[in-house]
């Protein structure tokens, strides 16, 4: 597949059956082109982050390696919300499927559409909690150490699921 970067991907959904999103979200994601699925973490539930009046939310992280640059796996992760029906009604609003680039390789990008590490890493109990499942010795660029992060939302509501994986 020539050269392979290592990226950390962020899945959630709150609307329809969330549990059954986020696994076809991680079996599409593992369809991607030029992309091999490493692993996945447990599923977690949390909270919405926007308004309040929604549905609680799955989460989960996944490990993959990738050819494509960080535009091009943005395209094919676009591709696989659009696939599953995903409408923006309202920012941090309710959703079918959310799948986000969190770190890719030790790449620190800004522009219009994409930022790299994903800027809310560090604010999110449900991204840093699976994150660290799969990688808790990851250095992401620019940022604290995981358990760092992980302490200061410490009271942060996120939990496992009992769910078989």
């Amino acid at each position: 597949m020539g050269s392979m970067a290592r990226a950390w991907i962020g899945l959630g959904a709150n609307l329809g059956d969330p549990v059954a999103q986020v696994r076809r979200a991680i079996s599409a994601l593992g369809q991607a082109p030029r992309t091999r699925l490493l692993r996945t973490s447990s599923l977690y539930r949390s909270p919405p982050m926007g308004p309040s009046d929604q549905p609680e939310y799955v989460n989960a992280v996944a490990e993959i390696e990738t050819a494509l640059d960080p535009d091009a796996l943005l395209d094919a992760l676009q591709g696989i919300e659009n696939a599953f029906g995903r409408v923006r009604l309202r920012r941090w609003g309710e959703r079918v499927i959310d799948l986000d680039i969190l770190v890719y390789d030790r790449l620190q990008l800004r522009h219009e559409r994409l930022i790299l590490p994903h800027p809310g890493i560090a604010e999110r109990a449900f991204v840093l909690r699976p994150l660290a499942e799969l990688a808790p010795d990851l250095d992401i660029p620019g940022l604290p150490s995981l358990s760092a992060m992980l302490s200061a939302r410490a009271d942060d509501p996120c939990e496992p699921m009992e769910e078989d994986r």
